[in-house]
């Protein structure tokens, strides 16, 4: 922690150093509670670093996080997350995936994990805001429980639940679409 308040002083006077390091420090763990949430890694890329140019703006215009940049960095991304489905919700348009076929893996590979992410996708939006949260921190950003408790400022035996609660769905509704196909 104290370390990360180091960082986050260097960052504020917008040291090039400082800023490569949060970058280096933290891009991954941001991606992954990013691409756990939309299940396609272009726009987990552009959410990402969405997110990381708001840091940058948050710093130049002395609106920067205080005493957390871990904590801040997952707040806007959160945020970024909601205003990205917001827009989706607006748009309705349709995915299309125009990936070249690799010549590593055959056209039936690349269609059958297109659609084992777009089923992924289907089940996590069936849960509620916080249990998509908990299951993004815990197993997109590695966090353990008590992080994703202060992270969220809920207990432990919340976070507990709300994960044992989304997992449950989750198995209920992958063996109800087993059934079903």
């Amino acid at each position: 922690m104290q370390d990360e308040m180091k960082l986050l002083h260097r960052a504020r006077s917008l040291d090039q150093e400082a800023l490569a390091e949060v970058h280096n420090r933290y891009y991954d763990a941001i991606y992954r509670y990013i691409a756990f949430r939309v299940n396609d890694a272009p726009t987990a890329e552009d959410l990402t670093s969405e997110v990381f140019l708001r840091l940058l703006n948050a710093l130049r215009d002395k609106s920067a996080p205080q005493n957390t940049l871990r904590g801040w960095l997952y707040g806007v991304a959160s945020h970024v997350l909601k205003e990205h489905y917001r827009s989706k919700k607006r748009d309705k348009f349709t995915l299309l995936h125009d990936e070249i076929p690799a010549g590593e893996h055959s056209l039936d590979h690349q269609v059958e994990t297109i659609m084992q992410n777009e089923s992924l996708q289907a089940v996590m939006s069936g849960l509620t805001d916080d249990q998509q949260n908990v299951l993004a921190l815990r197993f997109g950003f590695g966090l353990p429980i008590q992080e994703v408790a202060d992270t969220m400022g809920k207990s432990e035996g919340s976070v507990k639940m709300l994960q044992a609660r989304a997992i449950s769905a989750i198995s209920q509704r992958i063996m109800l679409q087993g059934v079903l196909a």
